[in-house]
């Protein structure tokens, strides 16, 4: 019995969406996608936030910039767990059609005489 290989994507497709979309996502593949996208956009988002903290808040307080950076992360969150839950879905969605396409296709096929030339 041979192995199937899975393809090798590139390591930020890995990180945000390693399934193929063939099959739909299990509740913790699921769940692992929205965690992921949760947690890397909005750190590179709140990263992002730094150098104009800096540049147009030369004079907040260091609280003030703390809470700015905070907003920007809890923001980030909840944008991108939406968003990630979003692309679960569709996906999810598109797997189910292409199953049922595929099924009814193999009975469209399916014929009691002997299959396509007849026997």
């Amino acid at each position: 019995m041979q192995q199937q290989e899975r393809p090798r994507y590139l390591l930020v497709r890995r990180l945000l969406f390693p399934y193929s979309g063939e099959e739909p996502l299990t509740q913790s593949q699921a769940a692992r996608v929205i965690l992921s996208w949760a947690t890397i956009f909005p750190v590179a988002l709140t990263v992002g936030t730094l150098p104009c903290i800096l540049v147009f808040g030369s004079q907040a307080s260091g609280q003030r910039v703390a809470l700015l950076l905070l907003m920007a992360f809890v923001v980030g969150v909840a944008i991108f767990s939406v968003l990630a839950w979003f692309v679960v879905f569709m996906i999810n969605r598109s797997a189910r059609f292409m199953q049922q396409q595929r099924v009814q296709k193999s009975y469209m096929t399916d014929d009691p005489s002997g299959g396509r030339y007849g026997s």
